[in-house]
């Protein structure tokens, strides 16, 4: 479960950084053209930066699932990277639906599969981690 949930962590840090290409058609079709257009207006170069830095950031939640499957050597505080990138993923797909459903807001379908998406990864890293360090039993 970590192996995977670590391979698709990069492999999504390769779309964000891929998506660079056609930038304004992906945040588009990601829903968030508006707000990266505004980011722009401060400074052009904004939206690519902070699409690297979450691309960076997807890239390292990637190499601590792998690392905590035994793919190459330990990284550090990686009980805690586990479960805290699970508790991430899992606030944003719980959250997301919780906001839309609080405001009664007819979420579009996109941003619902995201909410599932990130919900599924947090569940990955959750039971893998849970899995791997085992509670035990006094």
């Amino acid at each position: 479960m970590l192996r995977l949930g670590g391979y698709i962590n990069i492999v999504i840090a390769i779309g964000h950084l891929v998506g660079l290409i056609w930038a304004q058609q992906m945040f588009e079709v990601t829903g968030i053209g508006k707000e990266m257009n505004e980011l722009a207006q401060t400074h052009s170069t904004l939206p690519s930066l902070l699409t690297i830095f979450v691309a960076v950031v997807f890239f390292i939640f990637g190499l601590y699932g792998l690392s905590a499957d035994g793919k190459f050597r330990k990284l550090p505080f990686l009980k805690l990277g586990i479960f805290g990138i699970a508790a991430i993923y899992i606030f944003r797909g719980i959250g997301e639906l919780m906001f839309d459903i609080s405001q009664q807001n007819a979420s579009p379908m996109t941003e619902t599969i995201y909410s599932l998406i990130a919900l599924g990864i947090g569940l990955l890293f959750l039971i893998g981690g849970i899995k791997k360090w085992k509670l035990k039993k006094e």
